[in-house]
């Protein structure tokens, strides 16, 4: 069964009397354990769709299931809900508190979590996220002690504690230097091999998306193409709409 799947969505923002439309029929499906990159420039409607499937906006219409369940009319706080329990990001920005260490930047979502983590599991589970990303002799130092890579890796590891179903990376290279931006898609490619996580790169860069197995392009708010690739037969399909016009705003 597809982790992710959107049935026609459609995405219109009402600004006084002017309609904006600004996703036009989107259907797409994401299998389980795949990494797929959302590729669009800006204006494309790829943010919309990243906040749609990130449960943090809703469609104007269309449907949008995620692990079998249909989210797309859920109230605010079940969105807030879903999101901590089964959705991990990683940003542009790493968003980590300065003065904090690596270690309990990492933990810092158990705070917030309904999984009942005692303090003794939350800290054994950030050590091995941290382990995992390669920064197990650097977990006490704080954030701003940390390169820029470093601090990514931290930022993935943090997304990952909760063990969402889908991790989300917005542009994450976004403030890296090509080598260390090399280094952090590899990282990206190893958890997802080593480790099955499913993850969604969303990006404007070809080279970026090139990392991924599968590319869709979103393009004036319409699925521009759905496959690319290796190894995807069979394995999530982007469908495009019958809808027409461009995206005025870029939400």
């Amino acid at each position: 069964m597809d982790l992710i799947r959107l049935n026609n969505i459609v995405k219109t923002y009402y600004l006084g009397e002017v309609d904006v439309p600004v996703l036009k029929g989107v259907s797409l499906a994401i299998g389980r354990g795949e990494m797929v990159a959302l590729m669009g420039v800006s204006g494309s409607g790829k943010s919309t769709l990243m906040n749609i499937l990130g449960c943090l906006d809703t469609p104007t219409s269309g449907e949008f299931w995620l692990d079998g369940q249909e989210v797309s009319k859920l109230s605010r706080d079940q969105r807030a809900g879903v999101r901590n329990r089964m959705l991990g990001f990683v940003f542009q920005s790493f968003n980590l508190l300065p003065r904090t260490s690596a270690l309990e930047n990492v933990m810092m979502p158990l705070n917030y979590s309904r999984n009942g983590w005692s303090d003794r599991e939350a800290r054994a589970r950030a050590v091995k996220l941290l382990e995992l990303v390669g920064l197990g002799d650097r977990m006490h130092h704080y954030s701003s002690q940390l390169s820029g890579g470093q601090q990514q890796r931290v930022a993935i590891a943090r997304a990952l504690v909760n063990e969402p179903s889908v991790l989300f990376a917005d542009e994450p290279t976004g403030n890296l230097d090509s080598k260390t931006s090399e280094e952090v898609l590899r990282m990206f490619q190893k958890l997802n091999a080593e480790e099955g996580i499913t993850i969604l790169l969303v990006t404007h860069d070809a080279a970026v998306a090139g990392h991924a197995k599968r590319t869709i392009h979103i393009r004036d708010g319409m699925i521009a193409n759905g496959l690319h690739e290796e190894g995807t037969a069979g394995a999530g399909e982007a469908v495009q709409a019958d809808a027409a016009g461009k995206t005025g705003v870029k939400p």
